[in-house]
């Protein structure tokens, strides 16, 4: 850190960078609190995909046995996904993710030749796909808020604990010195004035 000018200017520079910073301090404690909120239901939202997908995932593990089966379906064409259609959106100046729908490739199949559980688990396999594009999504969004609220956190306690008091210090310590040198300027021109007027301060009457 500069060593700080013991200067008019100077105070007025500290001054000046104090206002700024007191200012601005609220705009990033007020971002810091909605980020935080919005972190917490970025939380929430994944804990319930998380769930959902493995409530899917049971319910699909329940055809396992049947998989076996000789079918004329390749299970592994069910689930693959043509798009992932998604959108980026602007919370507290910083763009995050959101999944509108998943798109699957087209899959067709002969009521005929398939079993009739075939229907339940080509929506068990697609519902377990999209839980978990759904969760890893979640995921992406809540790193990017979680890391803003890092750096909005280091920038609010920047302010609060250093760039502020310091400024604050800076201010006390100019005017001190300030305040001593306009006394020693008075006293100084007391002793001049003593000198013309044909005094001698030094001087003791008898």
């Amino acid at each position: 850190m500069s060593k700080v000018k013991l200067t008019k200017n100077e105070l007025r520079i500290q001054e000046k960078q104090k206002l700024q910073l007191e200012r601005y301090l609220p705009t990033l404690q007020l971002k810091k609190a909605l980020l935080q909120s919005e972190v917490f239901e970025a939380k929430a939202e994944m804990s319930q995909y998380e769930q959902e997908y493995q409530s899917a995932y049971s319910c699909v593990s329940e055809y396992s046995p049947l998989l076996s089966e000789t079918i004329s379906v390749d299970p592994l064409k069910i689930g693959k996904v043509q798009h992932i259609h998604r959108r980026m959106e602007n919370i507290a100046g910083i763009e995050v993710p959101y999944l509108d729908r998943v798109e699957f490739e087209p899959f067709d199949y002969f009521l005929v030749d398939t079993p009739p559980w075939l229907d339940s688990l080509v929506i068990g396999i697609r519902r377990l796909v999209e839980m978990r594009i759904k969760v890893k999504v979640a995921l992406e969004k809540k790193q990017l808020l979680e890391e803003e609220l890092r750096q909005v956190s280091i920038r609010v306690n920047l302010f609060e604990k250093i760039l502020i008091p310091r400024c604050i210090a800076n201010i006390k310590k100019i005017k001190v010195f300030l305040g001593d040198q306009f006394l020693s300027t008075i006293g100084q021109m007391k002793i001049v004035k003593k000198k013309l007027s044909g005094e001698n301060p030094k001087c003791v009457s008898m």
